[in-house]
């Protein structure tokens, strides 16, 4: 085995776990995700726009976003897609990336499950493996407010 090579679990405080439950159908909250139009309109943080957003779904298919901040910055992101089992799961990597898509920040994986409640949706994200606690305590925060900006969307969404 090569030298610095952990092959251990990895560490909790690196890794987001974050549970919503979503008044809305489990193949809408799915659609929120894949679809160009819907996500648009909810994704990034709360004041944050998406001005770029394109999605090869497919195992395999890549996806690219930037988000611009109220401030007028603009952040963007890609990854590509590992698994696709409509409505109920999506693991794609994630990469922090600058305008010509060069990787700004190590790639975490994201794992996307959706389950129905009653009628909801029960949504679990877990993103890992972050570089630091700080990173992962960011993403936490920025995922909260886009997933309050996902559940206002599926309120009004139909």
């Amino acid at each position: 085995m090569a030298a610095g090579v952990s092959t251990g679990p990895a560490p909790a405080d690196r890794v987001l776990v974050i549970t919503r439950v979503f008044d809305a159908p489990r193949s809408l909250v799915f659609k929120a995700w894949t679809d160009s139009e819907h996500l648009a309109r909810w994704y990034g943080p709360k004041g944050f726009t998406l001005t770029h957003c394109k999605i090869d779904l497919r195992p395999g298919g890549a996806y690219r976003y930037c988000m611009r901040s109220p401030e007028g910055n603009d952040h963007w992101l890609q990854g590509v897609y590992r698994e696709i089992v409509e409505p109920e799961k999506l693991v794609c990597t994630y990469a922090w990336a600058d305008g010509n898509g060069n990787a700004t920040r190590p790639e975490t994986v994201l794992a996307l499950t959706f389950a129905e409640q009653d009628g909801k949706t029960a949504l679990t994200l877990h993103q890992s493996v972050f570089e630091s606690v700080t990173a992962c305590d960011l993403h936490r925060q920025g995922w909260t407010s886009a997933l309050d900006g996902l559940a206002e969307y599926l309120a009004k969404a139909d």
